[in-house]
C-alpha cells in the first residue's frame, strides 16, 4: 500500500513467516511495488531524471539492490552491471 499526501509518503509491506529467511523482505515488497507505481504513473522525462539522480546515488550499489527490489529496473533501465563480476580463471 503506498499513500500520499501533503508531499509525504507511507509505504507498506506485509511480513510473511514464510520469507523469514529473506532479510527486510517486508521493506524490500514495499519498495517493489513503489518502483511499480512510479515505473507506470511517471512521465518518461520524470523518470529519466529519476534514474539519473539514482544511479549516481546508487553507483555500483544499484546491482544488488534491483535483485532484492526487481522494479527498481524499470526505473534504471537494463544497463545495470557489478565489478564484481571479475573472471578470476
Amino acid at each position: 500500500r503506498v499513500a500520499s499526501t501533503n508531499g509525504g509518503l507511507f509505504l507498506s509491506g506485509k511480513f510473511d513467516q514464510l520469507k523469514q529467511s529473506t532479510p527486510f523482505s517486508a521493506i524490500a515488497n514495499a519498495f517493489n511495488e513503489y518502483c511499480n507505481i512510479i515505473s507506470q504513473n511517471v512521465s518518461l522525462n520524470l523518470t529519466t531524471v529519476m534514474a539519473s539522480k539514482l544511479q549516481a546515488a546508487l553507483g555500483q550499489e544499484a546491482f544488488h539492490l534491483v535483485k532484492v527490489i526487481p522494479n527498481l529496473r524499470k526505473i534504471l533501465g537494463n544497463n545495470i552491471e557489478s565489478n564484481d563480476l571479475i573472471d578470476t580463471q
